[in-house]
């Protein structure tokens, strides 16, 4: 039996993948289908994540055992068949292709047809760019000191009110305010 899956991404809107792939086939199988799809190395990590029909998670599906301090079941893919799992249209999942950014590829398994069988997994429809496999951090914005201050004093330049002044060299008339008066 073959598996059809339709994979969308909500970055990038345009994007969209068909897979199709035996049922006998491993959950790692499906992983080099959608990396090479998608143009994306793999070197970097990535999980399945089996979901109800809300999309919320129900199983793991990890490229290597993160370690007892799991607390739930994980399943490794270059173990697990996709039949093990996969039982019926409709089914969803998410490819986690980026987990440091909890970014996904949304997956649904659209069509199983029976009889046919593949020897490797087949993408049968790309359309659009794939989101970039890994999200770019903003850059800090640094802040551009201004020269002016470092010129004035560099030329030695008084400017009004830049320094203070003497009560004394007022005209007359003019009479300076204690600093407590009040205007």
């Amino acid at each position: 039996m073959v598996y059809r899956f339709k994979v969308v991404s909500e970055e990038a809107p345009n994007f969209r993948l068909e897979i199709q792939i035996s049922s006998d086939s491993t959950f790692l199988q499906l992983r080099s289908a959608l990396l090479d799809a998608a143009g994306y190395s793999r070197s970097r990590p990535d999980a399945f994540i089996l979901c109800d029909e809300d999309w919320e998670q129900r199983e793991l599906i990890a490229l290597e055992d993160p370690g007892s301090d799991s607390e739930t079941d994980v399943w490794l893919m270059d173990e697990t068949p996709l039949e093990n799992f996969i039982e019926e249209e409709g089914q969803k999942m998410m490819f986690v292709f980026d987990a440091e950014h909890e970014r996904v590829m949304l997956m649904e398994m659209r069509e199983m047809i029976f009889g046919k069988s593949l020897s490797e997994p087949v993408c049968t429809i790309k359309q659009g760019k794939a989101p970039a496999q890994v999200k770019a951090e903003p850059k800090p914005e640094v802040k551009k000191e201004t020269q002016a201050p470092k010129i004035i004093d560099e030329l030695g330049l008084d400017f009004y009110g830049a320094t203070e002044y003497n009560p004394d060299e007022l005209p007359e008339g003019l009479e300076a305010q204690e600093e407590d008066e009040e205007l």
